[in-house]
């Protein structure tokens, strides 16, 4: 299995914090951000790790090389910022017929419970399973996506959800927010050009090419991937990464 790591957006709502960095190399606790995806990676034995890069690409390049603690790196250059699934993508060839983690490069969790994911993709021969975690605060669901469940299995998911409108469905798994934390077959890839265009962001959303593959009749099953999750997109959540996140309760 190899681990594809996604490092290649702009970062604009950091403001002048990614105009002179790639968003990916700004430091929490004394170490890049995609220093922890990397960890991640390497803990979990993955064959090759793979990162699409794209804005300021050479300050990840030249500060990681060719390899992380032992494990080989390859590099995938994404030209445009067209979303997540164009940057899987763009990683096809390098992926190269082998079933793949899923990490992004600007998130940050604390009990992470990757090996326990991997473990039950392939004892239970999973399509794909989605990490997720249970939140307290139903309102962060809004950020990524919800998911609805059937005796185990994901049926349906829904990008940014309107809470209101969606909480009081039969299926809706309460309090769970779903994250960019999955893993794959390679056979992912062939959906991709069944995924629909999102008309409001102009761009294929990872939970539409889930869903392709389920409506398939794919076998996707959730994970509950860590205790605590945030992935960085303002200046206000890289105070938080930098203060109390490390430090649970």
């Amino acid at each position: 299995m190899k681990a594809l790591i996604l490092a290649g957006g702009r970062g604009k709502r950091l403001g002048e914090l990614s105009q002179e960095q790639n968003k990916c190399m700004v430091e929490i606790m004394n170490k890049p951000l995609i220093g922890y995806s990397l960890d991640c990676a390497v803990q979990n034995n993955v064959s090759e790790i793979v990162v699409v890069v794209g804005y300021r690409k050479e300050d990840i390049i030249n500060a990681f090389g060719g390899e992380y603690k032992g494990t080989s790196i390859k590099y995938v250059i994404q030209e445009e910022q067209k979303g997540l699934v164009h940057a899987i993508e763009c990683a096809k060839e390098a992926i190269d017929k082998e079933d793949f983690m899923l990490l992004l490069g600007d998130e940050l969790m604390t009990g992470s419970k990757h090996s326990e994911m991997i473990k039950k993709y392939r004892d239970k021969g999973l399509f794909a399973a989605c990490g997720v975690l249970r939140v307290d605060d139903e309102s962060l669901i809004k950020k990524t996506y919800a998911i609805q469940e059937k005796e185990g299995r994901i049926i349906d998911l829904i990008e940014k959800p309107d809470i209101e409108k969606i909480k009081d469905t039969g299926l809706i798994m309460r309090n769970i927010m779903g994250t960019g934390n999955c893993i794959f077959s390679h056979e992912i890839f062939d959906y991709i050009a069944k995924t629909p265009i999102n008309q409001k962001r102009g761009e294929k959303e990872l939970p539409d090419l889930i869903k392709c593959a389920i409506n398939d009749g794919r076998i996707v099953e959730p994970v509950f991937i860590c205790d605590k999750y945030l992935n960085i997109n303002i200046k206000e959540e890289i105070k938080e990464a930098g203060s109390s996140f490390f430090h649970l309760s």
